[in-house]
């Protein structure tokens, strides 16, 4: 019996004639994000963001080279990642050595000195029984 190998990411005949495409692609589990972030404005900023803050955090965690990276530059080390805020928003890691840290992301005005706080997240581990 003559058996091939089926090549992968081909579409795959499903019932009456229903084409669903096999997507066998791994992703990494310590990325912060499967696609590029162009976020344009504070809504983008607080719909996306949050998210990816999360896993920043989780990863912030488990990586110590990354947390060193972040610590560092936040925003250099989000836009490594795929993430690029608008020109008007910063962002900063505070308390890196304590049990909760915390990410503050920051709007500021052109010709202004005030920032005003979009949002910040930050990790509490709580255990129970």
């Amino acid at each position: 019996m003559d058996m091939k190998k089926k090549p992968q990411n081909l579409p795959v005949k499903a019932k009456q004639n229903e084409v669903i495409t096999v997507n066998q692609e791994k992703s990494n589990t310590l990325d912060i994000t499967q696609k590029l972030h162009h976020l344009k404005n504070r809504a983008d900023v607080r719909k996306y963001l949050p998210d990816i803050l999360g896993r920043v955090l989780a990863r912030i965690w488990i990586d110590s080279d990354f947390k060193e990276e972040f610590e560092k530059d936040p925003q250099k080390t989000l836009e490594y990642n795929g993430v690029y805020l608008p020109e008007d928003m910063s962002i900063e890691f505070q308390k890196p050595n304590s049990d909760r840290p915390r990410i503050v992301v920051y709007e500021q005005r052109p010709n202004s000195r005030f920032k005003l706080r979009v949002l910040y997240l930050q990790l509490i581990m709580m255990a129970g029984r």
